[in-house]
């Protein structure tokens, strides 16, 4: 009887999915994807694209922090600079939406990369520091340009000259409906990209630095070189997803991007799975609707007990703390960790144990 996988060639061992349950399961997952947004209303759209969204920024400080093991509490810094780029690049000089995308990632991993200068030298708690101050200097920057405190208002995006609120397809169509393709075809291409990576060697280095930069060091691993070009990686991919939430709620504000900010993406990253693209999904998912079942929860309660109402906000902050401080103590590899125990079972039975 057999109990596993076994694999009899160099392809199947390599495949990105070794088995066909696996890529079974890709394939409703990607039905799903397309199916929802045919069938979901507007405040399900809503709910889909902030998880789009958190999961690439998920993805982005997952391939350094979780990857590359340098902590960074900079997050919500890199993704205002991504946010305010794209966002000045349409308002202010008319730049079409879609170019400046890729015009507010590249800025993003420059002021990513200049940041990370210090982790050469700095490392852990000190590494970590040196990101909050990131944060700081970002934020302060932004408040002391001529932008100010003002809200930079962001030009409505559009398709062939029509504005995604005027474009219909039949009973289909709106603002988020046409977003959500956007934002889901950039997700998927993150998720691509990031899986792809930890299979050359630019990402197998990753990972020697991660597990012991000494030894990597040792074996050859340029650690400057890598480690900047970690902090270059991680900072396009969180620019693509600040200026992907710059363009999609159409005003960008600095009090949107503080370091509770950071914070937020680090409790996703760690509830999900530090060391995992599908834990930065997974945790995106958990943080995204979470809170929106404990708002539905207020707003039941807001006429029958509003009592209970009044304490919902509190509660959101309760769970937060308590859901990462049970996910450290008891389960510190994440929600990927549970999954992937699951599948184990099953893929191993009758011989779990």
């Amino acid at each position: 009887m057999e109990s596993g996988i076994f694999h009899t060639t160099y392809e199947s061992d390599m495949a990105l999915r070794r088995t066909p349950l696996m890529r079974w399961r890709i394939y409703l997952i990607v039905a799903v994807i397309v199916i929802l947004p045919f069938f979901g209303n507007s405040y399900t759209l809503t709910l889909a694209n902030q998880i789009g969204i958190v999961a690439i920024g998920a993805i982005g400080l997952n391939i350094l922090t979780g990857f590359t093991g340098q902590i960074s509490l900079g997050q919500g810094g890199f993704m205002a600079i991504g946010a305010y780029t794209s966002g000045v690049l349409a308002a202010s000089l008319g730049v079409p939406w879609w170019l400046t995308i890729p015009i507010a990632c590249v800025a993003t991993a420059v002021v990513g990369t200049l940041f990370g200068i210090p982790s050469l030298r700095l490392k852990g708690l000190y590494l970590a520091i040196a990101t909050l101050a990131a944060q700081q200097i970002i934020q302060w920057a932004i408040v002391r340009s001529p932008l100010g405190v003002d809200a930079v208002v962001v030009p409505p995006v559009t398709i062939f000259g029509t504005s995604l609120n005027k474009l219909r397809i039949g009973p289909f169509g709106g603002s988020d409906f046409w977003f959500y393709w956007i934002i889901y075809l950039f997700m998927f291409l993150t998720i691509l990209f990031a899986v792809n990576l930890f299979r050359t060697k630019v990402g197998r280095a990753f990972i020697a630095i991660r597990d012991q930069d000494i030894a990597a060091e040792v074996m050859g691993v340029n650690l400057f070189r890598y480690k900047l070009l970690s902090f270059a990686t991680s900072s396009f991919i969180v620019g693509l997803a600040g200026a992907l939430l710059g363009q999609y709620r159409g005003i960008v504000n600095y009090e949107r991007f503080t370091i509770e900010t950071s914070i937020f993406y680090l409790a996703v990253i760690i509830i999900g799975g530090l060391g995992s693209v599908s834990g930065s999904v997974y945790g995106a998912v958990f943080m995204v609707i979470i809170p929106a079942i404990l708002s539905n929860l207020g707003q039941a309660f807001s006429s029958s007990a509003p009592a209970i109402a009044r304490l919902v906000p509190f509660a959101q902050q309760a769970v937060f703390g308590l859901t990462i401080i049970l996910f450290l103590v008891l389960e510190p590899e994440g929600l990927a960790k549970i999954w992937r125990d699951i599948k184990d079972y099953f893929r191993l039975w009758p011989f779990s144990y």
